[in-house]
């Protein structure tokens, strides 16, 4: 009778467990779908639904946020699909009664890192001799290791957009690369498989 009881137990432990990990993860109480980044002008504090459970303050400063963003991809039939996305229901805002623009505009700067790093990836697909899946990917996961260190380095230089003059710099050279991979805006890209 009593292991029934503790199993019981367990597993109701097990399964509140669960469900608290995973909404620390993705509120999906108050859940928005991912927003692509030719969207990031319309993006503000209130777009940030994430929930967050453990940490109060960093470094001292209950003013932070954290921003989730990804890259996904698609093979089409001729083509690949890759793009940038910002997903409201995974970034949050510790403090709600924080409307910072310097913050915000850190926060969206790693969205940019992302698509920046999307079209550096497709420019690099495009150079490929003989393109195929494998390869792709391959070429993917390598660019998303780039792009993760970059984003390390990024809040670590500006401490998390504290240092305003590594900020300024930091905007200029993103800003640069963008427009250096505008050739690449488009998600999709035509490749020929052989």
């Amino acid at each position: 009778m009593k292991k029934k009881i503790l199993k019981r137990v367990f597993l109701l432990l097990f399964i509140i467990a669960v469900i608290f990990f995973t909404l620390s993860r993705v509120n999906f109480l108050d859940y928005e779908k991912p927003i692509k980044f030719d969207k990031i002008n319309q993006i503000n504090f209130a777009d940030f639904r994430g929930l967050d459970f453990f940490q109060k303050s960093l470094y001292g400063n209950e003013h932070f946020a954290y921003v989730k963003t990804t890259i996904d991809y698609e093979f089409e039939k001729d083509s690949i699909k890759i793009e940038s996305f910002f997903h409201p229901s995974s970034s949050f805002v510790y403090n709600k009664k924080t409307f910072s623009k310097d913050l915000l505009r850190h926060e969206m700067y790693h969205f940019r890192i992302t698509e920046l790093y999307v079209r550096i990836a497709k420019n690099k697909i495009s150079k490929l001799i003989k393109p195929h899946k494998e390869k792709i990917k391959d070429l993917i996961r390598e660019i998303e290791n780039e792009e993760n260190n970059y984003q390390i380095k990024y809040d670590y230089d500006t401490f998390h957009s504290y240092v305003e003059s590594e900020q300024k710099k930091y905007e200029k050279e993103i800003d640069s690369l963008l427009y250096l991979h505008s050739k690449f805006k488009n998600p999709k890209l035509y490749i020929n498989e052989n």
